[in-house]
């Protein structure tokens, strides 16, 4: 046996022998998978409303990966955008395998709760919430974090006070109700003509209302509070 070989052999046997040694070359063969993830997850949480950190589980030391030159990093489907999620890798070449690592994205934001019991049918007024700050991926997906969404909405059921306002706990306003008389704003390239008309359905701001003019036309237009229906020529 050359002294090469048996050195070789030595080294393979204190690996084998020793679990930390083991773990440690496997983490830093995989050190580019994982800032190839961590690049991943910051570009994925540019946007959200808050100050973002993420916490990437290593994989299992015994896991052996064939080099890789390329590697692309995703979302399954139906995996959350926060709190406890997974991101796939594919290696693209030259060998191809597919990993999946567990990691925790935590979303230090703003968000509502209300400030005293509230009814069901109760229009919401500025002084019934409050703001606080927690982590969003411990909070109801549908959690407010705007005063403008849900000043003027209509509690759906009760809210216990400290619970966090959802968008399915609140009724969007009607901007403008079947039967109702309206204002119709009719707008073109150098024009401007207001007139009044009946509503033919329920819409909500932004969405689109069937109107009878006087004359018995009906038109479409787009509602808007205050009984309000823009039309556009």
């Amino acid at each position: 046996m050359t002294r090469l070989t048996f050195c070789r052999r030595t080294v393979l046997l204190f690996i084998a022998l020793w679990p930390p040694a083991a773990s440690v070359l496997a983490q830093q063969a995989a050190a580019p998978l994982y800032r190839t993830v961590e690049d991943y997850l910051r570009t994925q949480t540019q946007g959200l409303p808050g100050k973002t950190s993420y916490r990437i589980t290593p994989l299992d030391a015994r896991t052996q990966l064939a080099p890789c030159d390329a590697y692309e990093p995703f979302q399954p489907a139906g995996a959350a955008p926060w709190g406890k999620t997974t991101v796939g890798v594919r290696c693209l070449g030259p060998a191809s395998w597919t990993v999946y690592l567990q990691v925790q994205i935590s979303v230090q934001t703003r968000y509502l709760v209300a400030a005293r019991p509230l009814a069901a049918g109760q229009v919401i007024g500025e002084s019934d919430f409050v703001a606080r700050n927690g982590d969003l991926g411990t909070l109801p997906a549908t959690v407010l974090m705007d005063a403008e969404q849900a000043v003027g909405r209509t509690v759906r059921i009760g809210i216990a006070p400290g619970q966090p306002l959802r968008g399915d706990q609140l009724i969007i306003p009607w901007a403008v109700q079947q039967g109702q008389t309206v204002k119709t704003v009719s707008r073109g390239t150098g024009f401007s003509v207001s007139s009044e008309g009946k509503a033919l359905n329920n819409a909500q701001d932004g969405q689109v209302v069937q109107v009878r003019t006087p004359s018995g036309q009906t038109v479409s237009g787009i509602a808007r509070s205050g009984g309000v229906v823009e039309i556009m020529y």
